[in-house]
């Protein structure tokens, strides 16, 4: 899908990052009021939703590093999907993927500035808990992949057109 201007671009990808925050930060606030910290509700064998805090950045990762450390992680890799989807906003579902981006990690960050830790509830076997701002940043990554892929095979294709058969040139 692709935004007829640069302008729908951003708007498509700041209503999808609007609609991100909204999403985690009702689903963390609903479990922060509704199960307490560290206990454990089965909704399937499989799944269970739990409250536990997350100081680290995806999946408990850099759990120990100073709060500072991991905003200043969040800003770089923020501040580098907003450049490259800059440098080209009219790329296939790029304002999807941005969106996408930039809710979970706007979702995470409000998180970390406000209570020093980010609330992870989603709980799977083997799995370290998550939330939706995670799932967001993930899907965002791997749409993020196919938009960057898909437009570096559409340049190849345009910029592979074949020449004008010999002769054709004009001269004769």
């Amino acid at each position: 899908v692709r935004p007829a201007t640069g302008a729908a671009a951003w708007g498509g990808a700041l209503a999808v990052a609007a609609i991100v925050v909204t999403i985690d930060q009702v689903t963390k606030a609903a479990v922060s009021a509704g199960i307490d910290r560290g206990e454990r509700i089965e909704v399937l064998p499989f799944l269970d939703l739990v409250h536990v805090l997350n100081r680290g950045v995806a999946f408990g990762f850099l759990g120990g590093g100073s709060k500072g450390l991991v905003i200043a992680i969040t800003l770089a890799a923020l501040g580098a999907v907003l450049v490259w989807f800059a440098l080209d906003v009219r790329r296939p579902s790029a304002w999807l993927a941005v969106g996408m981006l930039i809710g979970g990690a706007v979702g995470n960050l409000a998180d970390r500035v406000r209570q020093d830790a980010v609330v992870d509830f989603i709980d799977f076997p083997a799995w370290p808990s998550f939330n939706f701002a995670d799932i967001f940043i993930s899907v965002g990554a791997g749409v993020l992949v196919l938009a960057a892929v898909s437009a570096a095979a559409r340049e190849d294709r345009e910029g592979a057109r074949p020449a004008a058969p010999p002769g054709d040139a004009g001269g004769g």
